[in-house]
């Protein structure tokens, strides 16, 4: 038995008690940072560095710990050293797709279309704003009362946005919608029903034939994983510009241009917005451009360089359905200022944008590819749309799950000959030819 910091440790207790746990924890970082402070970095040899330490400082004061106390003290402190404190085991874990911290003592996570709260905790206000700041510091970006929010990625590229005091009421709220290890292909969305294998061969050809392609849905609904993979069906012979709010595309092609905004700095200064960026990459020769995202005047930018030339164009946007994407399209273009008629932008929108891919989070927490929709052009003022794949629901089964069919409309496409012209001649089985869905 042996005493540090007026507390007993003891390889014969089964476990510590919580407060002289975590002053022994604390006390263990604190000795760290200051002995060997200049060796922590994230790398391989940083954290046997740690354990190396943590093992002479344990040994110098006498503190006696079973090898189960020890394994989780030593993790503990590489959490708190080189990782991201008390939810990089939730990081780690491939299980989870969203962790969502609200407030230190508050924290929730998404595993398999369920919501669970998680037992782990941060100490303090403070233990939470060190995780955050070490979050953005490597990106130079910051939060503050003055600028309360902000977007950043892990170095996994696992998305994240942070809301602190005054805008958190209850304190720093951080979302994170982690990344996939392993990058979904289309087999994967057939293989849990998400899309079927004649939708998937329908929109590879629309990839091909340089249509532009807008994926739009709420919220977690999979629309970055369907840019991510209707991108890889770009030739790899063709100079594709991206530009993401906080990079997350994982395009595979050789010639890609990956380009990212920028907030403002300390004096107000410096900001690179995506409308910027989208103007600029006019001016790179590309033969695509992928927009992660468009929120704002950056659709006017969109839509024009969709119509003088950039075919071929992929990009996300939030909405419920397709219609309602249309609207939020031209409140977004009359965002940019021009004082553009509404009829005018319509008929932009009718001629830039070809198909429209909406995806879905059913109530089960399933994802789907609900509706693939041709903007087919104007009839009068009214930007005309014609569903080519629909989802219908049918019922909800005893244990929650949602029922329904993926299934073709029977209308070919109008802009089927442009998928001819590169040697997509779809079979008419395709579209539901010779078939009855009742």
């Amino acid at each position: 038995m042996t005493q540090f910091e007026g507390r007993e440790y003891s390889t014969e207790n089964s476990r510590l008690a919580p407060g002289s746990y975590q002053r022994l924890k604390t006390y263990l970082i604190n000795t760290l940072i200051n002995e060997i402070g200049d060796k922590i970095s994230a790398q391989v040899g940083s954290r046997n560095a740690i354990l190396s330490a943590t093992d002479l400082i344990l040994e110098r004061h006498k503190v006696q710990l079973s090898a189960q106390q020890k394994s989780k003290l030593q993790e503990d402190v590489l959490n708190e050293l080189v990782g991201f404190g008390p939810i990089q085991p939730l990081l780690e874990n491939p299980q989870i797709s969203e962790i969502m911290i609200n407030g230190p003592y508050s924290i929730f996570y998404e595993m398999d279309g369920a919501l669970l709260e998680s037992e782990v905790k941060f100490e303090n206000e403070e233990h939470l704003m060190r995780v955050i700041d070490r979050i953005l510091h490597p990106l130079g970006r910051r939060v503050d009362r003055d600028n309360p929010t902000e977007d950043a990625r892990l170095p996994d590229g696992s998305r994240v946005n942070v809301v602190i005091p005054p805008i958190a009421i209850d304190g720093p709220v951080v979302s994170i919608r982690k990344f996939l290890p392993n990058r979904m292909a289309m087999a994967d969305l057939i293989a849990l029903d998400a899309i079927t294998p004649h939708m998937a061969e329908f929109l590879r050809a629309c990839v091909v034939a340089r249509l532009n392609i807008l994926i739009t849905g709420g919220t977690s609904s999979g629309k970055t994983t369907m840019l991510n993979i209707l991108s890889g069906y770009i030739p790899g012979n063709e100079r594709i510009i991206t530009i993401e709010d906080a990079v997350e595309l994982q395009l595979q092609q050789r010639h890609v241009v990956r380009l990212e905004t920028r907030p403002a700095g300390m004096d107000g200064r410096g900001a690179v917005t995506t409308r910027d960026l989208v103007r600029n990459a006019l001016r790179m020769r590309p033969d695509r451009i992928v927009v992660g995202e468009v929120r704002s005047g950056e659709a006017l930018d969109m839509l024009q360089s969709m119509n003088t030339g950039h075919s071929g164009s992929l990009t996300t946007l939030h909405a419920n359905t397709p219609r309602d994407a249309i609207s939020r399209l031209e409140t977004m273009t009359m965002m940019a200022g021009l004082e553009l008629p509404l009829a005018a932008i319509r008929r932009q929108i009718a001629s830039a944008i070809n198909l429209i891919v909406h995806q879905s989070r059913l109530t089960d927490g399933s994802r789907k590819t609900t509706q693939i929709t041709e903007v087919v052009g104007m009839e009068s003022d009214v930007v005309t749309l014609s569903d080519i794949f629909r989802f219908d629901q049918s019922g909800v089964s005893s244990d929650g799950k949602i029922e329904g069919m993926l299934r073709p409309t029977g209308i070919r496409p109008m802009f089927t000959p442009r998928l001819e012209a590169v040697g997509y001649k779809l079979r008419g089985e395709i579209f539901g030819a010779g078939k009855s869905w009742q």
